[in-house]
């Protein structure tokens, strides 16, 4: 009887030589992107040098003309001084102190000096002398790194592992940062640290932040009481462990013949010290709170002031450096003569492209 060989069934494969063609085309596409990506950033480049060079000498004329125009205006104009301090939040009372600044700013550009200096409690001619009231927030990179961790161990653990420092960035406002810088620009040289503190006042007696204060003062003065009874007992207690463990020594001593059960002698020797380790905890504890409790008496709290008078500010920030006014205006008007002429090159190419069509 013969037997019939099973027939091989036919199965769909995979050409490799086509996969790796495959994988070849979109490398080479790929590359091929990349290379015109490079290739038209370097034309691109080369272009502005040749725009620059075209145009080298309007845009060197125009620094110069933006410097003396700095320059003379310095000279000429009015002296500007700034009376400053440095102030710490110790309750989340960024938002409001900024509206209050910028509402105080607003009466300062309006020229409203009657409400100002009402609202200030200063006299009319002081308030007419601001030129300015502003504030920034005090802080560098590590601050920033410390005040994302701070806000990461207050969060339950699986939504920490979400948030990233450059998420925690984009939505953290400058305003909730502890340390900031309250100026007064004036045009006197006057001391205006009446100004600041007033200033501080208005915050610090709004009815909701004192209600706030109230309550965070009542919550830290009654778990201070709790800690300072429980400490009371836990010394009470631990006499009674001393009086246990001296007349347990004395019988010892004296000869007498005890029997212990369950080591009950060494369980009274761990208890103790574990008594001695939670009163431990518990006055550490009560450091932190008389920490909170002198923090929480101030909404906020003067760092530092200028006590005197104010210093002439003849700077100028250009991209978060501070420069000489002189070199702002001479920065920003060939700056706009380069953009200007940026534009007017744009245009025609435009018409050229026009043209074409």
């Amino acid at each position: 009887m013969s037997k019939e060989l099973p027939q091989p069934q036919q199965s769909e494969e995979i050409d490799l030589g086509q996969l790796f063609k495959m994988i070849g085309n979109v490398f080479e596409r790929f590359f091929k992107f990349i290379g015109s990506l490079l290739n038209s950033l370097f034309m691109a480049f080369v272009w502005m040098v040749f725009f620059i060079k075209k145009h080298l000498i309007k845009i060197v004329v125009a620094a110069i003309i933006g410097y003396g125009l700095g320059f003379f205006k310095t000279k000429l104009s009015k002296p500007v001084y700034r009376s400053s301090a440095i102030i710490k939040q110790n309750y989340n009372t960024g938002e409001v102190l900024y509206e209050t600044i910028q509402y105080y700013d607003k009466l300062v550009a309006e020229g409203d000096t009657l409400a100002l200096a009402n609202n200030l409690k200063i006299d009319r001619s002081k308030a007419a002398s601001i030129r300015g009231i502003s504030i920034k927030a005090v802080t560098n990179d590590n601050n920033r790194i410390k005040s994302y961790d701070a806000y990461i161990k207050d969060l339950d653990s699986v939504v920490a592992s979400t948030i990233t420092y450059e998420d925690y960035l984009s939505f953290s406002e400058e305003y909730n940062i502890s340390l900031q810088e309250l100026a007064v620009n004036t045009y006197s040289n006057a001391s205006f640290e009446d100004v600041i503190v007033e200033l501080i006042h208005k915050i610090e007696t709004s009815p909701y932040f004192q209600n706030v204060q109230n309550r965070d003062l009542s919550e830290l003065k009654g778990r201070e009481s709790a800690i300072r009874e429980t400490l009371v007992k836990s010394d009470s207690l631990q006499a009674v462990y001393q009086e246990v463990l001296k007349k347990s020594a004395e019988a010892k001593s004296g000869g007498q013949t005890s029997i212990t059960i369950d080591n009950t002698e060494n369980k009274s020797v761990t208890k103790e010290f574990e008594l001695y380790q939670s009163d431990l905890n518990l006055r550490r504890e009560l450091v932190e709170i008389q920490r909170e409790l002198e923090e929480k008496e101030n909404i906020l709290e003067i760092v530092s002031i200028q006590k005197e008078r104010g210093v002439v500010r003849n700077k100028a920030e250009v991209f978060g450096f501070e420069v000489s006014r002189p070199l702002a205006y001479g920065f920003f008007l060939s700056l706009m003569i380069f953009v200007l002429l940026l534009v007017v090159e744009f245009l025609k190419f435009l018409e050229r492209f026009r043209s074409k069509l």
